[in-house]
């Protein structure tokens, strides 16, 4: 499968390094059956959806509305690609062991494909959704079927489109429940609410990020933030746009929080009320409280909220803001905000009460993001074991990531450091380049020559002091579409160091297909003589998003147990590229 490295300022620079894994997992049993089809078609500017689920082989077809909806956020109105007229989408809720199918239709001007981030997709990686590395683009007027069982998994999980910057607003929670009469390793909550936080542009977001490509440049950022598509009352011409949670005196809520922005890790905090972190990224954690939490892109939570005993003379606030460390490139420095409403609290009497607001730290508090990750603990019991590689690592990669450059096009002026020169994120001085055939197509007919190489570099060409000034003035990077290939159930490490050579800065770093623990991390250069001696192999979290610390790094393993494809057991799907 793939890992996909986005840097905060500059995400539409995606650099991406693959791990193609040829085995076969054992065999795999569906309890149900949940099938959703998304069959879009446009009159004017209109689409449609339609809807099939399917449990326990009872046909319940609900129909749904797939369209360019004009909504209004911030006084002006726009058009965006919507589910069912919704932003954001619909919740699909499934439980662990179901099979999911999909069937998607497009009809829209854009070409679509969706990711189901963070779902493991054992066995099923033509429905991962990365367009041109699991499957290419869903046309208009083509239909491919996403087919895949839950296996092992329960917790929070979104889906979102994946090409271009369509999940912009293409977004939506996954909520995978436990099987049934399993319980949660914590008290039942009261009711369990989602909570997604986004971005809001004013303009055409995929004006935005053509703009960007063609200059080079760093996108122009988002007007606002979103709680559940809403800017919240800290914005103009916003007060009526606000996500206000209901909830009752003496219960406990479990916030399902989902970081679904493009761009910017947050804060979030709900005022006067502590909240306890019991799940990240669809695993169990060891339990702790805490007044803020900071979430990267691509990463969900579950946190419980225990409201007041009694009903309390006060409303209350729940706000996120950014965490930003770039110090090259801008970012949208605004707060978003929604209502904590106790259930007798009426219009008017909410607000005449003193409103409060949680308080956040500072927007580059680097101190606060450390602490926090050193917070997270998988439960390692024997029912929720965790499952990290110890010992010697079979297998070893060392990846700078960062920011460098690429020569401006011919009669062009660029954005970049200079006017001759774009910005290009790389992973050990490889830019990556998207290809024609869709990579996992090409491995599976055999036809790779001419659509990538197994060449990507386990290390940096030239080693350096990674977090200082860089050696020379040569930012220059090399551009390919270079993978890595791992042997079924090879144990892997792999070390992210940030580097300094455009500007420090944090990057998130998913891995499609596989959870990875975080054994370890720390500021400066990694050491490899003496930094290992202090990783955790006991309970690290398990995730499979992880920030890399801006000017430091972060050190995974991982079991590579999930294969790409195996010709006889898979069978392509879709659109052929």
């Amino acid at each position: 499968m793939a890992s996909s490295l986005l840097p905060l300022s500059l995400s539409f620079l995606i650099m991406v390094s693959y791990l193609m894994i040829i085995a076969v997992p054992s065999a795999i049993v569906a309890e149900q059956i949940r099938h959703f089809e998304f069959n879009v078609h446009v009159y004017s500017t209109l689409g449609r959806l339609i809807c099939a689920l399917v449990m326990h082989y009872i046909y319940v077809c609900v129909p749904l509305q797939v369209q360019m909806a004009k909504v209004t956020r911030l006084c002006r109105t726009k058009s965006i690609v919507t589910v069912n007229k919704q932003f954001p989408g619909p919740e699909l809720i499934v439980r662990e062991g179901d099979r999911v199918v999909v069937k998607v239709t497009n009809h829209v001007a854009y070409n679509i494909t969706l990711h189901w981030h963070g779902i493991r997709q054992l066995r099923s990686g033509w429905a991962d959704g990365p367009a041109y590395v699991t499957q290419c683009p869903i046309q208009t007027g083509q239909s491919y079927v996403y087919d895949f069982t839950i296996i092992g998994q329960r917790g929070t999980f979104f889906w979102h489109a994946h090409i271009s910057w369509l999940r912009a607003t293409l977004y939506g929670p996954l909520i995978i429940l436990p099987k049934i009469g399993v319980p949660y390793p914590f008290p039942e909550p009261y009711k369990e609410v989602p909570i997604i936080l986004g971005e809001w542009w004013k303009a055409d977001t995929e004006a935005v990020i053509s703009q960007a490509l063609q200059s080079g440049g760093g996108p122009n950022v988002s007007d606002a933030y979103t709680i559940n598509g809403l800017p919240g009352p800290l914005y103009n011409c916003s007060d009526q746009d606000t996500f206000k949670l209901k909830v009752k005196a003496g219960k406990t809520y479990m916030l399902r929080l989902i970081n679904a922005a493009l761009n910017d890790e947050l804060f979030f905090s709900v005022a006067d009320h502590k909240i306890t972190v019991v799940d990240v990224d669809g695993v169990y954690v060891k339990p702790f409280d805490a007044d803020v939490i900071i979430i990267t892109p691509g990463q969900t939570s579950n946190l419980l909220l225990r409201t007041k005993p009694s009903y309390p003379n006060a409303a209350f606030l729940m706000e996120a803001r950014p965490y930003s460390t770039a110090r090259r490139g801008t970012y949208d420095n605004t707060t978003v905000a929604g209502e904590l409403v106790y259930e007798y609290q009426t219009a008017a009497s909410h607000k005449a009460l003193p409103l409060r607001a949680p308080t956040l730290p500072a927007f580059k508090d680097t101190s606060f993001a450390a602490k926090f990750a050193r917070k997270l603990r998988s439960l390692a019991t024997p029912l929720f074991p965790a499952k990290v590689p110890r010992g010697d690592a079979v297998r070893r990669f060392f990846f700078t990531v960062g920011l460098g450059t690429l020569p401006c096009p011919a009669n062009a002026t660029c954005q970049g450091p200079t006017n001759d020169t774009m910005f290009a994120a790389a992973i050990n001085n490889i830019s990556f380049v998207t290809p024609a055939t869709a990579l996992l197509q090409a491995h599976y007919f055999k036809r790779s020559r001419g659509v990538y190489t197994e060449d990507f570099p386990e290390l940096p060409a030239a080693p350096f002091d990674y977090t200082e000034a860089p050696p020379n003035d040569n930012t220059a990077v090399k551009i390919g579409t270079r993978l890595a290939v791992l042997p079924f159930n090879t144990s892997v490490e792999v070390v992210i160091q940030d580097t300094n050579i455009l500007g420090a800065e944090s990057h998130p770093l998913h891995l499609h297909g596989i959870n990875f623990f975080v054994v370890g991390q720390g500021s400066g250069n990694f050491d490899q003589d003496n930094h290992p001696v202090g990783f955790n192999l006991v309970d690290p979290v398990e995730r499979n998003t992880v920030g890399v610390p801006a000017g430091g790094w972060v050190a995974i393993r991982f079991l590579a147990d999930n294969p790409g494809t195996n010709s006889k057991l898979l069978k392509i799907k879709g659109t052929i590229c």
